[in-house]
């Protein structure tokens, strides 16, 4: 573990206990392949990181928003704690170079896989740093890492979920209310599959597939909202 330093400076904490952030380096995978290593695997880490991230999130928006209503401050959590947020810190701190991953996992480094598998390691480094240095150390790394963005998500409307930010869109600026169809539904019941269709007026713009039908509808908003900022109303 030679660049164990250059992690710890990037996450600007030297850690007292150098175990913890071994730990939170390591992925399942990489035991699995080398079981003989003295080393734990990240998923307590996780676990615990996950909540500190939620708590520390929650405790900031609270008093920095007096006047947010609960279901704002709800979905810019959701924004700000989501896998794509994490793997934004992750890229921002370089956490391919140091995370420990077995030969297969390593392979596409620009996988979904990959990807979520640094988002989770993220979150283990959260938990470290909350055992080593404390509630303070772990709130000022989320601070500078991931509430950053608070702004960006606002003014972009990311905190809102899919269906509403389509239909407050469709209804502002065509004033049309966009209506979803079941267009298949297929499998055993206690694992349903549906295949949504989004309409403006009686125009197919999109289509979501999901587990329930809630599920395939937002995949069928998100799928319009890429349309329309790719072609605009042409879509």
């Amino acid at each position: 573990m030679d660049n164990l330093a250059e992690l710890e400076r990037k996450i600007g904490i030297n850690f007292k206990n150098k175990n913890l952030i071994r730990e939170a380096i390591t992925h399942r995978s990489y035991l699995n392949e080398y079981p003989n290593q003295n080393l734990k695997h990240n998923e307590r880490l996780e676990f615990l990181g996950d909540a500190v991230l939620e708590l520390i999130v929650t405790d900031y928006l609270f008093r920095k928003m007096p006047e947010s209503p609960e279901g704002m401050m709800t979905g810019l959590r959701a924004s700000l704690v989501k896998t794509d947020s994490l793997i934004k810190v992750a890229h921002k701190i370089d956490l391919d170079k140091f995370i420990l991953v077995s030969k297969g996992e390593s392979k596409d480094k620009n996988s979904k896989g990959f990807e979520t598998i640094l988002a989770n390691a993220v979150e283990a480094i959260i938990g470290a740093i909350y055992l080593d240095s404390g509630f303070a150390a772990a709130k000022k790394f989320i601070e500078e890492n991931i509430l950053i963005y608070l702004e960006e998500i606002i003014r972009n409307k990311e905190w809102k979920d899919a269906k509403s930010l389509f239909q407050e869109l469709s209804q502002a600026e065509l004033e049309i209310t966009p209506k979803y169809k079941i267009l298949k539904e297929w499998g055993p019941d206690h694992n349903k599959k549906f295949l949504v269709g989004l309409y403006l007026d009686d125009k197919l713009i999109s289509k979501g597939e999901g587990s329930s039908k809630q599920e395939a509808e937002i995949e069928a908003a998100k799928e319009a909202l890429t349309l329309k900022k790719e072609k605009g109303w042409s879509i």
